[in-house]
């Protein structure tokens, strides 16, 4: 076995725990570090690395981390509105990053990781699981490799859970997320971008927020943050996507639906269920040719996280990257430009208009 990688996660909440199950399985890596100013978090850390916590350093910030830790990489899993904060003594070291999305909350400071990242010799990644879910690498596969034909049209539905509960409730107000959009939609903003090879020109998000969290109050404030909206967006290519979301959709048979549809037909992918179904254009009236096959993930990735094991084979990316062994897939480029559409879409949203994305982008 190679060198195990040192390992420090930043941010030890639900998401920083998924990452340590995942890195806990992936075979030359090493969890040496955790940092977390809430002792709650960092005992949830310290129960998922059992055995192994014995001898993991703790730290408050990240600056402290990387001064002392001796680490090869730092997995940056806080609170959005901490990640420029956490990032810039990061950014001052070689280490290598994965910075879990979204990149920031704010354009400003989005633009100054960009610029920060690209000056420095250290790996940096943009945290982007779902790119790496095994049903949704294969439904972008079989479409940059024609199987759609030309795409004109591509469709994301989301309908799950409402936002679960964080430390001191950070998640429930968009001045911390970036907002839903933002916060929860660049996954697929990012997807979007990724499939079609193209880059956004205008947005129009119609959202809401109707029925989580209206009847929720922390210190006398309610919750401002979208449940539920329709989001197009207008790519240079010609291409269009609509993403599809509902956050009090729980009981849905599918979490996540993606379809391309092109000149030759249309391409579904279904997750949970982890199937692809091939639609092919025929003459009216049919008969029709549909195809339906299941796209397998390893056990072990898929019980080590919740999202269909994409955390693991993005681990698995990252570290081939860190090693020198293969390239950066999500740059902080990549980040920057998800979290572009998001803003875009959360301003839509507010003005109830078209959004240009070079008002936030420049011309």
């Amino acid at each position: 076995m190679k060198d195990a990688l040192r390992y420090g996660i930043v941010g030890t909440g639900m998401m920083g725990v998924e990452h340590i199950h995942n890195l806990k399985i992936l075979e030359g890596a090493q969890v040496v570090a955790i940092a977390d100013p809430e002792p709650t978090s960092l005992g949830w850390a310290k129960d998922a690395l059992g055995a192994e916590a014995e001898g993991v350093a703790e730290y408050a910030d990240s600056a402290s981390m990387i001064a002392n830790a001796g680490l090869d990489a730092v997995v940056v899993v806080s609170p959005n509105f901490t990640h420029r904060a956490v990032l810039e003594p990061l950014l001052d070291s070689d280490v290598a990053i994965l910075c879990e999305k979204p990149l920031c909350t704010t354009m400003e400071d989005a633009r100054w990781v960009v610029e920060r990242a690209e000056a420095r010799k250290g790996v940096f990644w943009t945290g982007m699981e779902y790119r790496f879910m095994p049903p949704a690498k294969a439904f972008i596969d079989e479409i940059h490799g024609g199987k759609v034909g030309h795409l004109q049209m591509l469709s994301i539905r989301e309908h799950r859970f409402p936002f679960l509960v964080k430390v001191r409730d950070w998640n429930r107000f968009s001045a911390n997320t970036g907002g839903t959009m933002v916060e929860k939609c660049c996954h697929f903003f990012d997807l979007m971008r990724l499939i079609t090879r193209s880059e956004p020109v205008r947005v129009y998000c119609s959202g809401a927020m109707d029925v989580n969290h209206v009847d929720e109050r922390y210190d006398g404030r309610q919750p401002d943050i979208i449940d539920n909206s329709f989001t197009t967006v207008d790519f240079a290519d010609g291409t269009r996507a609509l993403l599809d979301l509902c956050m009090f959709a729980e009981g849905a048979e599918h979490q996540e639906e993606m379809s391309a549809t092109g000149d030759k037909g249309r391409l579904d992918v279904l997750i949970p269920p982890g199937d692809l179904v091939w639609s092919p254009r025929v003459p009216w009236p049919g008969p029709k040719a549909v195809e339906r096959w299941h796209v397998a993930v390893d056990e072990a990735a898929m019980d080590a996280g919740s999202h269909h094991g994409a955390t693991f084979y993005q681990h698995e990316a990252f570290a081939r990257a860190v090693r020198g062994e293969g390239e950066v897939q999500v740059t902080a480029r990549d980040g920057l430009m998800a979290v572009a559409i998001g803003a875009a879409a959360e301003l839509s949203a507010r003005e109830k208009r078209v959004v240009e994305m070079a008002e936030l982008l420049g011309a």
